[in-house]
């Protein structure tokens, strides 16, 4: 009899769940939520922020001039590539478009409830199994409200929807603006002013980058290494923020002060399950969610799976492995270890991140150990391991980038082999 899967969420990780179990309809039979009214979850663009039209959360943190720092070639599920006529760096409606041809293509739509709300997900014990007590309601009708029960359940609900705001001293006495990078939509608003931007990542870099060209002048504000790129005249860097002096006063941690207009922090986000009850068994502390397996199987319910919890990857290509592993669990082609071992195993790989200097909300921050993953969890689910092009694609993109920070995306790729790709007309072959 075929199992029975709740997917949660109908973003890229959802789409992809939704992809490998329709296409085994003698053994999954999905269901997806999704509480928009369209798939395509984070790369969804709206003008609005703080509530939508419903009065929920606004999920959404694209911003209306965003092109992706990585390269479609790199970015695409290993079954579904990109047009090939766009360019390498896509714009937020392309790959929008893309998840889109990808519903249509693999003829998902017909597994998905939009404007459904998952309101609670609990574990029921019995018989010797567990099954999984799904509640649910209407958007549009929240009186309306539903429960079934599923043999498992995949989380792909996101997590670049819960903003993260470090604990600032005197934070509260700014009087100017001060944002999240989950609201920020365009530069405009940030014309001739004086702007702090807190953090160095992938978004704030950007940000930076863009407000910059309006402003009169940024500073970003971080504790990492200097940006070696060069940068617009207009945009310096410094320490991390110590205080806010005054209503308009902020002073960084090496003693430097601004008479700033805008604060916008772009400091990450707070993973967020709020219909997983307690009963679950879910841990979410200081940005990491545990007790998981190889960052996507529950230890203790195996039936509960969560796709897309690691930061600093490709994406879509981890979410077709990791989406195939749950699976191999559930069909019970993959025997996994003790609960005991596992637990283990999710510790050891959390001290052993710890000790080498990791900050505790990097558990599940991957960068270049995607790779090492990938072949595991390839090996694992018994399936079809990631071309060899894209690791050596992604390193040479993000060594560019990281020198080249204005002009990187001017760049055209293209993969020519399983392990060869090439730009413009430069071969390069990985070792």
């Amino acid at each position: 009899m075929a199992r029975r899967v709740a997917v949660i969420g109908a973003g890229a990780a959802g789409l992809c769940a939704a992809r490998h179990l329709s296409a085994r309809p003698d053994q999954f039979v999905p269901t997806v939520y999704e509480q928009t009214d369209r798939v395509g979850g984070t790369w969804v663009y709206t003008d609005r922020v703080g509530t939508d039209e419903h009065g929920l959360p606004v999920h959404s943190s694209m911003y209306k001039n965003l092109r992706t720092n990585l390269p479609k070639e790199v970015m695409a599920f290993p079954d579904f590539p990109f047009d090939s006529s766009l360019p390498s760096f896509v714009t937020h409606q392309e790959v929008l478009k893309y998840l889109e041809d990808y519903t249509d293509h693999f003829q998902l739509r017909k597994h998905i409830q939009f404007l459904t709300k998952v309101d609670t997900v609990k574990p029921v014990t019995g018989a010797g199994q567990t099954l999984w007590e799904v509640t649910v309601s209407s958007v549009e009708e929240p009186e309306k409200i539903t429960t079934q029960q599923f043999d498992a359940v995949m989380v792909c609900n996101g997590h670049f929807s819960e903003p993260y705001i470090p604990e600032i001293p005197q934070a509260s006495y700014f009087r100017g603006i001060s944002l999240h990078s989950h609201d920020y939509r365009s530069p405009t608003p940030f014309t001739g002013m004086d702007v702090v931007v807190v953090g160095a990542g992938n978004s704030g870099l950007d940000i930076a980058l863009e407000v910059s060209k309006v402003a009169r002048r940024v500073v970003l504000s971080h504790d990492k290494e200097l940006v070696v790129s060069k940068l617009p005249r207009n945009l310096t860097q410094s320490t991390g923020i110590k205080s806010f002096r005054s209503p308009r006063t902020v002073e960084f941690k090496n003693g430097e002060e601004l008479n700033a207009d805008a604060v916008i922090y772009c400091t990450g986000y707070s993973y967020s399950f709020p219909f997983l009850t307690r009963e679950c068994g879910v841990c979410v502390e200081r940005g990491r969610v545990s007790p998981l397996y190889k960052h996507v199987v529950h230890t203790t319910h195996t039936t509960l799976s969560f796709i897309g919890v690691c930061n600093k990857i490709c994406p879509c290509p981890q979410f077709h492995l990791q989406v195939q592993f749950a699976m191999a669990v559930l069909d019970r082609s993959l025997v996994l270890p003790s609960k005991e071992e596992m637990d283990k195993e999710v510790e050891r790989d959390y001290s052993e991140r710890l000790e080498s200097g990791m900050a505790p909300h990097h558990a599940h921050v991957l960068g270049n150990k995607q790779w090492e993953y990938h072949v595991e969890l390839a090996r694992l689910a018994g399936c079809q391991p990631l071309s060899k092009a894209l690791h050596s694609l992604h390193a040479s993109v993000l060594s560019e980038r990281s020198t080249d920070l204005c002009g990187f995306r001017n760049s055209n790729y293209s993969i020519t082999g399983p392990d060869t790709w090439c730009k413009e007309s430069v071969l390069i072959e990985q070792d």
